[in-house]
């Protein structure tokens, strides 16, 4: 039975948790079933030390510098140390930071696979200063020189290794579960005095780059201007994450108004019943790499509109047979997000439309199962494989390919 090590995630099981989380969670379950031995890195501040098991999945907790900048590579330091003490077979890094430290199972167990999955390009987000953005860069860097598989969610950071590092990457997308609106509820939001297809909804960790000011400022432009819509609301569904100046910040964009709605983090049946009786998703993020939160929305069917950042270009310009399966709006234009809102509030019929062909599409190109079968192949191919290049004469191959 081979065995696999998820390293970089904060844990699972947790509502704080960003994509990179809810994709390891997804994954690890899947793998396990399909008969790899998987072991899940966990930090106690996030999972709970007594969560030893998540389904088939063996969780281990060990502890970290909780600090902004030190946490993930200092957990990731001692997860990679305990799984060579194992003796796994695949170590799979998910995140540029936690990257750094690739070259180290190369170092230390030469036989054990090295895998890194960038979700994405975490090196321009405002939350980090100069020196951080750096050190995630060079993450980045040793990803491309060090692992034996470099993966990726999206096109744009498909194109960053080609064209940086003259490293080729695998591009496997994340995945989202299928989804069926049947029996839809509305009982765990009525807390919220929401009614079905009366708000709009964002699900983001809060986060400046995540660009929510924007769509605040966004409805509070388009409801001025429309006075039949005053019931409906705008509801922001995530926490923060070293980020409580930001927090204070948008409360006070939001100032008191009783129609834009902080939901705090969620998970499980009121999240999905916030999903599915939504009117419209909004993702006004300034960078991403493959949004998991808009891909849960397009799969319960509802039409998304994006900022035009290339992520979310390719994520909704759909195929030939179904055309697009989304909306956009111009990065950071606050004016033309509010004009965005306003044609689509007119437009029911179409908006229904569209998130009906969204779903089809994750359904057809997100779907779980194939992911896990390439991914299932890949890893098997690489363990197959022997390394004939030590750690130095690699790094000086990668230098100079």
């Amino acid at each position: 039975m081979l065995k696999i090590a998820y390293i970089g995630q904060k844990g699972i099981l947790n509502p704080l948790g960003g994509g990179v989380e809810t994709h390891v969670e997804e994954l690890s379950a899947r793998m396990a079933k399909k008969g790899y031995e998987v072991f899940l890195y966990t930090r106690p501040y996030y999972t709970p030390k007594e969560y030893q098991k998540f389904e088939e999945v063996n969780l281990i907790s060990l502890p970290s510098l909780h600090t902004k900048h030190l946490d993930a590579i200092s957990h990731s330091f001692l997860a990679m140390l305990d799984a060579l003490r194992r003796g796994v077979d695949i170590i799979h890094i998910h995140g540029v930071g936690p990257s750094l430290l690739s070259f180290l199972p190369r170092l230390l167990s030469p036989k054990t696979k090295v895998i890194v999955t960038a979700h994405s390009e975490d090196w321009e987000h405002q939350k980090w200063n100069f020196f951080a953005r750096f050190m995630l860069q060079l993450g980045a860097r040793f990803a491309a020189l060090f692992a034996h598989e470099v993966l990726t969610v999206s096109r744009r950071l498909q194109k960053y290794y080609l064209a940086n590092f003259n490293r080729s990457v695998t591009l496997i997308p994340n995945g989202v579960v299928r989804r069926e609106n049947k029996n839809v509820k509305e009982d765990l939001i009525a807390p919220y005095n929401l009614k079905r297809g009366q708000y709009l909804l964002t699900v983001s960790r809060l986060i400046r780059h995540k660009g929510i000011h924007y769509l605040i400022e966004a409805f509070k432009q388009a409801k001025e201007k429309n006075p039949a819509w005053a019931d409906f609301k705008l509801v922001i569904v995530g926490q923060t994450f070293f980020t409580d100046s930001y927090f204070e910040f948008l409360k006070k964009l939001v100032d008191g108004r009783n129609d834009i709605i902080f939901a705090g983090a969620q998970r499980g049946e009121v999240l999905e019943q916030l999903y599915q009786n939504a009117y419209l998703y909004v993702s006004p993020s300034e960078s991403e790499g493959l949004s998991i939160s808009c891909l849960e929305a397009m799969s319960y069917g509802k039409a998304p509109l994006v900022s035009d950042i290339s992520a979310n270009l390719d994520l909704i310009k759909g195929d030939t047979e179904l055309g697009s399966v989304g909306f956009t709006f111009a990065n950071k234009n606050i004016t033309d997000l509010a004009a965005k809102l306003e044609l689509l509030w007119q437009h029911p019929e179409i908006v229904r439309q569209v998130g009906n062909k969204a779903r089809a599409y994750v359904k057809i190109y997100y779907n779980w199962n194939d992911i896990i079968d390439r991914l299932n192949h890949l890893y098997r191919a690489s363990v197959a494989v022997k390394d004939k290049l030590t750690l130095w004469e690699l790094f000086l191959f990668r230098r100079t390919a």
